[in-house]
């Protein structure tokens, strides 16, 4: 079973999670987030060990439609993103996909 938590993003929205102790994290600088920020999500979704990504919402943007494609429909890692518009709406969504049922179903 993946315990560890991965950090994907530029250097100033991952240094936070790495001051509370995650310890997998890849650093893709704003200017070159397109490629790298591509390798980096497939460097995470292949590593057994991370069983949680965090992502900005507005970094989805970034990626090519297969490497979208591939974090959105992973169940394990589960992909988590902070930021952006998504609201609460975004995160009942994101629980959903990870664990495949709606809680708050009426």
């Amino acid at each position: 079973m993946s315990q560890e938590i991965a950090v994907i993003g530029s250097p100033d929205f991952t240094t936070g999670f790495r001051l509370a102790g995650v310890r997998k994290f890849e650093n893709v600088p704003d200017e070159a987030k397109d490629d790298e920020l591509d390798e980096a999500v497939t460097r995470t979704l292949e590593d057994e060990d991370v069983g949680i990504i965090v992502m900005h919402e507005n970094d989805l943007d970034h990626l090519s439609r297969n490497a979208r494609q591939s974090v959105e429909r992973s169940i394990e890692p589960t992909l988590v993103t902070l930021g952006g518009s998504g609201g609460a709406s975004g995160l009942r969504d994101q629980i959903k996909r990870a664990i495949g049922i709606d809680l708050m179903d009426e």
